[in-house]
């Protein structure tokens, strides 16, 4: 779709003129102009991509306005053109409150009321499936710091849920230097910076065509293959992506840069589950605690955290009740640290496929097992926490 199709709702006051003004010269067709008396009949028997409601957060019938068109078509995002910047009596809240997917406060660039109404309808089909499933888990992986095994993890947890009949997309949002595609041994003829730069509105149509294939069966958005590339993905084109992609995948599996970075926020934001990612020495413990302390302050939910250690049988004086001592909770995961999966690196293939019966490969097959409910593997490396239930959740911010 390149082409939003909209119907624009006028509270009583503000006249067409105004709204012209404000939205982008082209890429939206208003299908139907409404007044707000005649708002709801008409909305309810027009189809549209989203509805705009155009109105002043000093109006009493305001809310009362969106709250009735947010109802009638709740597969259809609105999106409120808020015409003076005030905030009155908090006015936003009510919005939202009132079912709105967004407010734009004017005056604002065409392109970001643009940006405003993509995002909108990205969220919409993200969250609001054509045959009524749940949208696909969102697995973020990550790591305070580099060199923990972050895209390691990613591409064998990836594989080994596409292994069990899983639909999986993987995206390296590793910016500046992503090597999904060398630990998967795939060619980067299209990447999230080529999709950013194409220009148009977002839809999932779109992304595949910019997916790269692995012989798995997992799906790829590769990361742009020039660090200058990667000014181009902002965090809202990021949010827009995982959305869509969500709507067309059993998983999605996010491998980030270290750090928190923009991107690597936006993904957490975005995931239904959180790998966090470390490796059994001092150093890597302290960091990988510091992470999970980090994701407690930003209000995340601990049981939708999982802790994979990777390197668990190295001898550094730092034994299993140690771990969990210095983590406060004791790892979903032990991965050993054998020779064949560096090899694995370097061949560019995963090691749950190149080498399925080591006990690494069983390792990531039991962390994939954490989300499908497949059976856990037996995997006594230094040894192994206990499986804990299968999860599929929201990643929901605690009260």
């Amino acid at each position: 779709m390149n082409t939003i199709r909209a119907l624009i709702a006028l509270e009583k006051g503000v006249t067409q003129e105004t709204v012209r003004t404000a939205l982008p010269s082209g890429g939206i067709e208003v299908v139907q102009w409404l007044e707000a008396a005649s708002a709801q009949q008409a909305a309810k028997q027009t189809a549209a991509d989203l509805m705009i409601v155009a109105c002043s957060a000093k109006s009493g019938s305001a809310i009362s306005m969106i709250d009735r068109v947010s109802k009638l078509a709740p597969d259809r995002p609105v999106v409120v053109l808020q015409l003076d910047g005030a905030d009155a009596n908090g006015f936003m809240q009510q919005v939202f409150a009132a079912g709105a997917d967004d407010i734009v406060a004017l005056p604002e660039t065409p392109e970001r009321i643009r940006h405003a109404l993509q995002k909108a309808i990205a969220r919409k089909r993200g969250s609001t499936l054509a045959d009524g499933a749940e949208p696909a888990s969102l697995v973020c992986v990550l790591g305070p710091k580099g060199g923990t095994g972050k895209t390691v993890t990613s591409c064998n947890l990836s594989v080994a849920l596409a292994e069990q009949g899983q639909r999986v997309c993987l995206v390296d949002l590793d910016l500046h230097f992503g090597d999904v595609g060398l630990g998967l041994r795939l060619t980067p003829e299209r990447t999230i910076y080529d999709l950013a730069r194409a220009g148009g509105t977002l839809d999932a149509d779109k992304i595949d065509d910019y997916l790269t294939d692995h012989d798995s069966g997992v799906r790829v958005l590769l990361a742009p293959v020039r660090p200058d590339h990667a000014g181009a993905v902002t965090p809202d084109f990021i949010s827009e992506v995982l959305a869509l992609l969500r709507s067309k995948s059993d998983f999605v599996i996010v491998d980030t840069p270290a750090g928190f970075t923009a991107e690597v926020i936006t993904a957490v934001d975005n995931s239904t589950d959180i790998v966090v990612v470390g490796m059994l020495d001092a150093f890597s413990l302290k960091d990988t605690k510091l992470g999970l302390e980090t994701l407690d302050r930003m209000g995340y939910d601990p049981d939708a955290i999982r802790v994979v250690l990777n390197r668990a049988d190295t001898h550094v004086g730092i034994a299993k009740d140690d771990v969990a001592s210095i983590l406060d909770r004791q790892p979903d995961v032990f991965v050993p640290s054998q020779r064949e999966i560096p090899r694995s690196i370097t061949e560019g293939t995963p090691i749950v496929t190149g080498q399925p019966k080591t006990i690494a490969a069983k390792a990531y097959r039991t962390l994939a097992g954490l989300y499908t409910g497949a059976p856990a593997y037996a995997a006594e490396t230094n040894g192994s926490a206990p499986a804990p239930e299968p999860r599929r959740r929201a990643l929901l911010r605690r009260a």
